[in-house]
């Protein structure tokens, strides 16, 4: 069985990270750091593990909170060589984040340097956004600088950093009214040369597009005038919630105009009956009967049935088609029931629809049991 994410977190991570301290500082003491830090850590979930650990630190670290970060960052390991394949090793620094968003924004400088080098080995975006909102001119500014650094790390970090509705973290109510800040440094990085990076821009915009949908299509549009094909993935990626929307201005910037000549059929809704925890597929044609060729972009809509029995609709993206004069193609999704996180299933009547280049057509239904 996969490790669960909070049981990262044992005796041996924090006696991992008392002899970083200790090596970086000779007058840490470790076995009493060691001590409190294990104390009620079984007990705890991921985050609160963390800052269960920070809390340990600010304890056994001296007073001055500049004097401490510093110690923090000289006990850091090696920068991550690669962006990805890293497992749960980077989260051995979660702590070392949550100590500096907490206790840094009274010295600024310490703290960018020490969020400079958690990004190269665990990640920065949670953290800068205490600073985000207490001094963004400073802010902005260091992730100006961050934005031409050689490290892919430090220049994901901007993008990620200023995403005013990053997931599992608080959104940025200053950026959802105003991006301009935040669509200046994605301005510096849409072209950047790594993926890693280019993904996140996309993120980024796609989360802008959800408050200013006019601001951010007419932003692509700019964009995707002698776009490299790298950009023009960026620009779809980043207009993806738009496209779920229907937004006609996103799709004809992807080439996917109405046109009234398409249509479905041999539609299939599978199993009609399924238990949470199972899957449902379906099945369909979409045909193009209009004279022209069309490009449509199809997507899933499924009403999902919420704690209170009211509908939830979300949007899976399926596919994009080319379709010549009289020409068809099958397409096929399937929806796991399981219960996650971040969606949760309740039983009923399920209602489900395709949706091409934005315009709704019925699918079907299926009934989920307890």
């Amino acid at each position: 069985m996969a490790q669960r994410l909070r049981d990262f977190f044992d005796g041996a991570v924090v006696a991992r990270i008392a002899a970083q301290v200790a090596a970086a500082y000779p007058g840490f003491a470790r076995r009493a750091f060691v001590r409190d830090a294990r104390a009620g850590l079984a007990t705890l979930d991921l985050m609160d593990r963390g800052r269960h650990i920070a809390a340990a630190l600010r304890r056994h670290l001296p007073a001055d909170p500049a004097v401490a970060i510093g110690i923090l960052t000289r006990s850091l390991g090696p920068p991550l060589a690669t962006t990805g394949g890293h497992g749960m090793a980077p989260f051995l620094y979660l702590p070392h984040a949550i100590f500096v968003a907490d206790h840094g924004r009274g010295c600024f400088e310490v703290s960018m340097r020490a969020l400079h080098a958690l990004t190269q080995r665990f990640t920065a975006e949670f953290s800068l956004r205490p600073f985000l909102e207490a001094e963004p001119r400073r802010t902005f500014a260091e992730l100006a600088r961050w934005a031409t650094d050689p490290s892919p790390h430090v220049r994901r970090a901007v993008s990620e950093g200023v995403r005013p509705r990053l997931p599992w973290a608080g959104r940025l109510e200053s950026l959802r009214r105003d991006p301009t800040p935040a669509l200046a440094l994605l301005e510096r990085l849409k072209d950047d040369p790594h993926p890693y990076v280019r993904r996140s821009v996309a993120n980024c915009l796609n989360d802008v597009a959800k408050d200013h949908p006019g601001r951010v299509t007419a932003l692509a549009r700019r964009w995707l005038r002698g776009a490299s094909a790298a950009r023009r993935r960026l620009v779809a990626q980043g207009l993806r919630t738009l496209i779920k929307r229907g937004d006609p201005a996103a799709l004809g910037l992807l080439g996917c105009a109405p046109a009234p000549g398409l249509d479905v059929a041999r539609v299939q809704v599978a199993p009609a009956v399924v238990r949470i925890g199972g899957h449902v597929e379906v099945r369909a044609r979409v045909l193009n009967r209009g004279p022209a060729a069309a490009r449509v972009v199809v997507d899933l809509g499924v009403h999902f049935v919420g704690a209170r029995g009211q509908p939830r609709l979300k949007v899976f993206k399926g596919r994009t088609l080319c379709l010549r004069p009289g020409e068809a193609a099958d397409v096929a999704k399937r929806i796991s029931l399981r219960q996650h996180t971040t969606r949760r299933h309740y039983p009923g009547a399920h209602v489900v629809d395709l949706r091409l280049n934005g315009a709704v057509r019925p699918a079907g239904t299926f009934r989920l049991r307890g």
